[in-house]
């Protein structure tokens, strides 16, 4: 039987430097987004404390403090943060897909987290390869985030900015059946092309695979871009690049998308479309020829210890500026 979602993409603008004011604007947005009726909502890459702009500007052997004040801001999982989150999406029944820079230990990633609607944590990912500039701040993810999951709007999955020029890794994702396809990108980038190829995309991963598309960039403010960089040149490589918006299965916007400053896209799905894209071309179905092509996947987590034996090692806590919810 056809039923139909609310979903909104939030176009937020971080607080730069602020783990606990980005977190709080993030709650206020579920908040809103609820109140308009949506069930899904979904923020942009690395949102929390924020994506890493100073990376694309800056010479890597200078952006050292700008990277250590990155650690100090980024999140652990669980945190005070996550639990902040999930308690957003626990009391307004809404499904929340979050990017953060996660902290690990000695490393961060960037990391796209899942709350279900009753709060839990559905999925916890990292962007498999950082592009370009991101591999001075972020480590690499690995096959075991490639997942979609069941949540109370339906199937989801989600990758981060040019992970879906992986073609393997949205097949990846498309060979578990994603009914709703959740995408971030970082916004005030590159300028008007980087939206446009973002566009592109997509509208093309919509297609092929037959689901809908929720993508949401960030923003930043002119006063934003001067705190990240006082030299105009510089500047115009962070204005442009914002494209949040919702993607039917046949490549169509269902509302118009959102390019320039805060706010949210909200559009209701008729979930029959995806039945409907997928009668006609199912490419990991009717549509597929496995005996010929097919995805070789290894989705075990990367560790860089194996023990061959059944005793166990002691590890040290994840080290974080805040303390696990379980302390």
């Amino acid at each position: 039987m056809s039923h139909s979602v609310t979903v909104a993409a939030v176009q937020l603008s971080p607080v730069l430097g602020s783990r606990e004011g980005t977190i709080a604007k993030v709650c206020d947005a579920i908040a809103q987004a609820a109140e308009r009726g949506a069930t899904l909502v979904v923020f942009p890459e690395t949102v929390v404390p924020y994506y890493p702009y100073f990376s694309f500007i800056t010479p890597a052997v200078q952006m050292g403090p700008a990277h250590l004040k990155l650690y100090e801001e980024a999140v652990t999982v669980p945190s005070a943060a996550t639990d902040a989150v999930a308690a957003a999406a626990r009391k307004h029944k809404a499904v929340v897909v979050l990017g953060v820079n996660e902290r690990d230990h000695g490393t961060l990633y960037n990391t796209q987290l899942i709350f279900d609607a009753d709060g839990t944590l559905a999925l916890k990912r990292r962007k498999i390869t950082p592009t370009y500039h991101e591999r001075m701040v972020w480590g690499m993810g690995d096959g075991s985030g490639l997942k979609v999951v069941d949540t109370a709007v339906g199937r989801v999955g989600a990758l981060a900015c040019w992970e879906h020029y992986n073609p393997l890794a949205r097949y990846a994702l498309m060979t578990q059946h994603e009914q709703i396809h959740c995408s971030q990108f970082p916004g005030s980038l590159v300028g008007p092309i980087f939206a446009e190829q973002m566009e592109v995309t997509m509208r093309h991963h919509a297609l092929e695979s037959g689901c809908f598309v929720v993508n949401a960039t960030g923003w930043l403010s002119e006063q934003q871009i001067a705190q990240i960089t006082p030299d105009p040149q510089l500047q115009k490589a962070m204005r442009g690049g914002c494209y949040s918006a919702v993607i039917s299965p046949e490549g169509k916007h269902v509302v118009e998308p959102l390019r320039e400053g805060e706010g949210m896209v909200v559009a209701t799905l008729d979930m029959a479309l995806v039945t409907k894209r997928k009668r006609m071309m199912d490419s990991v179905g009717h549509y597929a020829r496995p005996e010929l092509l097919s995805l070789n996947l290894d989705a075990r987590a990367a560790a860089p210890r194996h023990l061959s034996s059944s005793d166990s090692l002691s590890l040290p806590r994840s080290t974080s500026d805040e303390p696990s919810a379980a302390e």
